[in-house]
């Protein structure tokens, strides 16, 4: 089966969009110029307009025929990442260290598109479609501040299910939708501990209480923490990405600090890791006569996906593009995604779609990379998708 057609200059539109955005990529919860394209693109559709408070962010209602008294919601998130682009592409960032570096160009580009198809088939409505063009998705976390804006109030009417997608620079061959029911994403915290001790000369150690070792040790025994307290079939990922102590090869410092990334996947195990992580910590300190001070910073929640969304999103993919270019994932990834707050609150479905240019995926630079190269060519069938879920969804009397 092959996918829809899109009207060629649609598409075209499209990747012009996609390009502008990549020439010019904004950073975190303040993307104005993305936002300043977005009306650009929306206006004249017949969509109800809302922008963000304490972010440049875009809430468009559509209304259908006759109302129909619920809604479904369509995300796109819009923010880059300080990264330098290395890629040798025309359309290039011309923004010094920024790099839409994770495809939300193209998730943008796809929400206008589904925007444009869906405005031309009003009439096939049964309900409203809410669109999310969310910054900040990657830092300090936009979509929170969007729900507590109003987001799923913007229509008026229940939001009974959401939807959203995200490309991918490797791992799967160009055009492949590649998903799975439940835990999809991890829930990504991290904490900063402070291992106290008392400084001191370094030519005699025996008087001073020297916290870098002791730091040192925490590292590695938190490795051992996660091999013997934790299931090995349920997957935990713990990262120490920083180290720092002192100021001079003899001089023992009063504190070093570690700084560490916890991927989980459900909230027990969660809980259980932050205590895990304190107790070991804590305890190892004590044990050479120092203390230690555990900070956690709370990260994005487990992006869940809902079994009965997700097989309706599977089953239109399927239906649109034929099951030959849908691979089930075998395991959620470690990443994290705010869409996880929407998640929440409604019941909800997040899909990728490959758009790497490779002929090997494998070997591919991956999505922050500064050589992550997306295919543009994926962005009609996104548009299309999430138009589609939107109109078929809301004709489902469930």
């Amino acid at each position: 089966m092959s996918a829809p057609a899109l009207d060629p200059g649609l598409a075209d539109d499209l990747r012009a969009l996609r390009r502008d955005l990549h020439r010019h990529p904004e950073l975190g919860l303040d993307n104005p110029r993305t936002q300043a394209r977005i009306l650009q693109e929306l206006e004249g559709l017949g969509f109800e307009i809302t922008l963000g408070r304490e972010l440049s962010s875009v809430v468009a209602v559509l209304r259908g025929r006759g109302g129909g008294g619920r809604a479904v919601l369509l995300r796109g998130d819009m923010d880059a990442l300080p990264v330098t682009e290395l890629l040798e592409v025309d359309y290039a960032s011309q923004e010094s260290g920024l790099m839409h570096a994770c495809g939300h160009d193209l998730h943008v580009a796809a929400l206008v598109g589904a925007a444009r198809i869906l405005a031309a088939r009003r009439q096939e409505l049964a309900g409203d479609v809410v669109l999310m063009f969310q910054p900040g998705e990657e830092g300090p976390g936009g979509a929170a501040v969007m729900l507590k804006e109003g987001l799923l109030e913007a229509a008026g009417v229940p939001v009974v299910a959401a939807y959203a997608l995200h490309v991918s620079s490797a791992g799967e061959r160009l055009g492949v939708w590649f998903g799975r029911p439940g835990p999809l994403m991890a829930a990504a915290d991290e904490a900063v501990i402070r291992v106290l001790g008392e400084g001191g000369h370094g030519s005699q150690p025996h008087l001073a209480k020297d916290p870098v070792p002791v730091a040192c040790e925490i590292v590695l025994a938190l490795q051992l923490m996660v091999t013997r307290q934790f299931n090995a079939m349920e997957p935990l990922v713990l990262t120490v990405g920083r180290i720092a102590g002192g100021t001079k090869d003899n001089i023992i410092p009063d504190e070093a600090v570690l700084e560490l990334t916890l991927r989980t996947f459900d909230d027990e195990q969660r809980q259980r890791a932050h205590a895990a992580v304190r107790r070991v910590a804590e305890g190892i300190a004590a044990a050479h006569g120092l203390s230690a001070d555990v900070n956690w910073l709370m990260g994005y929640p487990v992006t869940v996906n809902d079994a009965g969304e997700y097989a309706f999103l599977r089953a239109t993919i399927e239906d649109l593009f034929g099951s030959q270019r849908y691979v089930a994932m075998p395991h959620p990834e470690a990443g994290a995604e705010d869409f996880a707050f929407v998640a929440q609150r409604v019941p909800s479905a997040y899909v990728f779609l490959s758009a790497c240019p490779a002929q090997d995926p494998a070997t591919a630079a991956d999505n922050h990379s500064p050589r992550a190269h997306f295919d543009d060519s994926v962005i009609p069938d996104a548009a299309h998708l999430l138009a589609e879920l939107a109109l078929r969804r809301l004709a489902d009397p469930r």
